[in-house]
């Protein structure tokens, strides 16, 4: 489990390039103190929209990576022991609940089943999170927000929310930005100008939509980020590309073969 707390200034925001409407969205449900659910596929900017949105309310956030041995024990809290003693530890959600800061699962769809259990007594009016080990029956306060995303292109029969599940949050959808806006996302990460990393995002276009054929997922925005890194460092442009654009997107000789081939059409 990757569970991490990050508290922001107001004045040094993480980037984040706002698409649509999702910020003011996001504000409305802390306000309301709704759950949100993202959806959207890998890389295109979901858990850097939750970091900048905690940073811009000046809240603490946890964030846990989900994964099939994810269970609610390591997202509330366990007794081990400490000095001879069987001591209480919180977990990330417990801690997030009682600093009422924000608790981001990523990907909750990996977790076990009796994760989404926990959580729904933190996504009704109820808002408590109870504590079976210790007894206790934790209050959230109004600043606890939870949210979880999930990429719905891998989900399939066994992995997916349940629709009891699922109504119990607000949804946000997210998908790549369009060509401009994502031209001045990556040359802000990366630090290449724009009009260098302008062919970068279309050579990434042209591979997205070879999604489904020969690739089970689409060159990502963070994908696209490394590449322009790699070549604002001073990487010779196939040699980056090949790095952060083809090989992370298939095992498959042939695969990358075509892939290439698409990068000579599109780049000359």
């Amino acid at each position: 489990m990757n569970a991490t707390t990050n508290v922001e200034a107001a004045n040094a925001l993480p980037y984040y390039r706002e698409t649509g409407n999702e910020c003011s969205l996001f504000d409305m449900a802390h306000k309301l103190r709704l759950p949100v659910l993202l959806k959207g596929p890998t890389g295109c900017g979901k858990t850097r929209f939750v970091a900048h949105m905690a940073a811009r309310l000046g809240l603490p956030m946890w964030t846990v990576s989900c994964h099939d041995d994810l269970t609610a024990a390591d997202l509330t809290g366990r007794y081990l022991l400490k000095g001879g003693e069987t001591e209480w530890f919180d977990g990330p959600l417990t801690r997030a609940v009682r600093a009422g800061g924000i608790c981001y699962l990523d990907e909750v769809v990996e977790a076990r089943k009796d994760v989404t259990v926990v959580l729904h007594p933190l996504t009704d009016d109820r808002r408590v999170l109870p504590l079976e080990r210790t007894g206790e029956q934790l209050a959230a306060p109004e600043t606890f927000m939870l949210v979880v995303s999930y990429n719905p292109g891998y989900q399939n029969i066994l992995k997916a929310l349940k629709p009891s599940t699922r109504q119990r949050f607000i949804a946000l959808e997210f998908d790549f930005p369009n060509p401009d806006a994502e031209v001045e996302i990556v040359a802000a990460e990366s630090g290449l100008a724009p009009e260098r990393v302008r062919p970068l995002v279309m050579l990434a276009n042209r591979l997205r939509a070879l999604k489904g054929q020969d690739l089970e997922e689409g060159v990502s925005t963070r994908l696209l980020v490394y590449c322009a890194s790699l070549i604002a460092a001073g990487m010779r442009h196939d040699e980056a590309i090949r790095a952060a654009m083809i090989e992370p997107l298939s095992d498959d000789g042939d695969v990358k073969d075509g892939l290439m081939e698409v990068v000579a059409a599109v780049l000359g």
